[in-house]
């Protein structure tokens, strides 16, 4: 599970990217932390380029198939 220590530096959001899951391979929607929705590992994946590939990591086979979910979003533009 992703950690913080000062939550001045990350809010709460119910955009929609967060429910969308992605399969190994795909482009990430957004820069930041995407966890495995079965075995919970957890990488860094920026905007437009490729998330990990299937044999980036294994898992056991009643974990389901290897999809990613954003679970923490970089802002490249804060305003």
């Amino acid at each position: 599970m992703a950690l913080y220590k000062d939550d001045r530096y990350l809010l709460k959001s119910a955009v929609p990217v967060f429910d969308e899951l992605h399969r190994p391979g795909d482009d990430a929607p957004r820069s930041g932390i995407y966890r495995c929705e079965g075995c919970r590992k957890e990488v860094a994946s920026n905007q437009g380029e490729p998330l990990p590939p299937q044999n980036h990591h294994q898992h056991d086979e009643s974990l389901g198939d290897i999809l990613w979910r954003l679970v923490v979003s970089a802002d490249h533009d804060p305003k």
